[in-house]
């Protein structure tokens, strides 16, 4: 058993910070301050000491062989409360023709808009990109079990899901349509305001324009931003695609990168895993399948899972021996179960 999914802890500080480099975004900056706070507050939603909607869950992907975190996820349980709305940009079309020039026109326009009552969030994915081509399948491991979560406490989240994906952006991380929209209204770099926004986006409802906004008016590179999809999210994208979510017509005010959405009971990820129990373990020979196997803990580290094979009956589950062994599993354990593709 080489690799491990575990709740993160605040020990884990130094390994998340290391991963941080490779995503750098609002929800995962490469700020030891922020990465520190983020792990405080992992640790309080999963042990519960944090009210349901202010929940953040971040899970860790671990390489056992070397002692290394290689991947991290994570679930904000609310994007979007009365303390702390949720900012975007709603993307709409605006024809316009004159008969006397005979001219056509077609406009996309940006209008900024707000949710005090907003989806759940899953954000924050990254896998080291020493370890992006294992055969393991590391990336598809650290994604998919936040669904299986979400699948197992479906209480504690949001009707809607919500994924920002990033945008084309350029190798130094300049984001087009901040240089031609966020700091002529705000007078900050998209460094400085992505960081700044991690903690409170106030300042982009204070200072934003609260009108439409065309898009025929910026610069040809942040026009060629707005809802795309960049290169090292294409496979988060067709993945999202593919189990469920659909491009909601609403992009990040700051870099124009696409918000996808779908309802949590019609993704194929949540209704696919299973709450089940441990029945035994798997019998060489035995008709199995691989999945994605949970179990939770009363404390640290709250929730561990590892891909293995399983066979699913009615009366359980039953886990090859290594895993078994590996998640301390008993007769009776509760679990859950995602078969992976």
């Amino acid at each position: 058993m080489r690799y491990e999914i575990r709740a993160a802890g605040v020990s884990d500080e130094e390994q998340l910070l290391r991963l941080s480099r490779f995503l750098n975004t609002v929800n995962l900056p490469h700020d030891r301050q922020h990465v520190r706070r983020l792990l405080e507050h992992a640790s309080q939603s999963f042990n519960g000491e944090i009210k349901e909607r202010h929940r953040k869950y971040v899970f860790v992907l671990w390489d056992l062989e070397q002692d290394l975190a290689v991947g991290t996820s994570m679930i904000v349980a609310q994007l979007g409360r009365r303390d702390a709305p949720y900012i975007y940009l709603e993307v709409s079309s605006e024809e316009k023709y004159s008969n006397l020039l005979d001219k056509h026109f077609h406009h996309t326009v940006l209008r900024l808009g707000f949710s005090y009552d907003g989806a759940t969030e899953i954000g924050g994915l990254v896998v080291d990109p020493a370890y992006r081509g294992a055969s393991e399948r590391l990336g598809l491991l650290i994604s998919y079990v936040r669904f299986l979560y979400i699948a197992r406490h479906r209480a504690l989240f949001r009707n809607e899901i919500l994924a920002e994906l990033l945008p084309p952006l350029e190798p130094d991380g300049t984001s087009h349509l901040w240089e031609a929209l966020g700091r002529h209204f705000t007078d900050m770099s998209y460094a400085d305001a992505d960081v700044l926004s991690s903690e409170n986006k106030g300042f982009i409802r204070d200072l934003f324009p609260s009108g439409p906004i065309y898009a025929s008016l910026l610069s040809l590179d942040a026009q060629e931003v707005i809802g795309k999809v960049g290169a090292q999210t294409r496979g988060v994208e067709k993945m999202l695609r593919r189990v469920g979510f659909r491009y909601a017509e609403r992009i990040d005010p700051f870099d124009g990168g696409p918000h996808f959405v779908a309802e949590a009971d019609e993704i194929s990820l949540v209704r696919d895993t299973v709450a089940t129990v441990m029945q035994g373990e798997l019998a060489e020979g035995t008709a199995a399948r691989l999945a994605l196997v949970a179990r939770e803990f009363d404390g640290p580290p709250y929730f561990r899972a590892v891909a293995t094979q399983v066979a699913l009956t009615p009366d359980g589950a039953h886990v090859a021996p290594a895993a078994a062994r590996h998640l301390e599993l008993g007769i009776g354990t509760p679990l859950a179960v995602l078969p992976l593709p």
